[in-house]
């Protein structure tokens, strides 16, 4: 592909988490999160978007979410996971998101937040679409992404060099 052809980052934070007695990085889906999750998968899929890559946070419950939303996805893409995604800050993800081959014309990251509104604010620079503003209104409650676009190789994304797409949560 051209690194002139507008990109797509889709920003997913993890549905809903439980808080059983376990390590932060163990807690698993709620009941809610796992209903969440699905819905989520659907709403990816029916934006058409044919994503390329994965990249999903080593956490049990980021884990769970995508193994629940990619099941509603047409086609499933190369998933890696890893754990810079964990407890990472937009400057982080970013420098994740730099590594990712130029082959890719589409990723998703499924984190956590604070990190990801963090990473969708900085690389859009709130830049206001009505996607953008709903974003900004909402936040980034469990479940809901955000489809970002840019334009070059992986490498050039930086702050204020995407602009938001699409937005949807749970609570639309």
């Amino acid at each position: 592909m051209s690194v002139a052809e507008p990109r797509r980052i889709v920003l997913f934070r993890h549905a809903k988490a439980d808080w059983p007695q376990v390590s932060d990085h163990e807690r698993p889906l709620a009941e809610r999160g796992r209903k969440d999750a699905p819905i989520a998968g659907r709403k990816l899929a029916d934006s058409g978007i044919a994503l390329d890559l994965a990249l999903c946070s080593t956490a049990a419950r980021t884990r769970e979410t995508w193994k629940l939303a990619v099941s509603e996805l047409p086609e499933r893409p190369r998933t890696v996971y890893e754990e810079r995604i964990y407890e990472a800050s937009p400057g982080e993800l970013i420098a994740v998101l730099n590594e990712t081959p130029d082959d890719v014309r589409d990723a998703v990251l499924i984190g956590h937040n604070p990190g990801v509104q963090g990473l969708a604010e900085v690389l859009t620079g709130g830049a206001g679409s009505d996607a953008a503003e709903r974003m900004s209104k909402a936040g980034f409650p469990t479940a809901a992404f955000a489809v970002l676009s840019f334009t070059g190789p992986w490498k050039s994304l930086e702050p204020g060099t995407a602009t938001v797409l699409d937005y949807w949560s749970p609570n639309d």
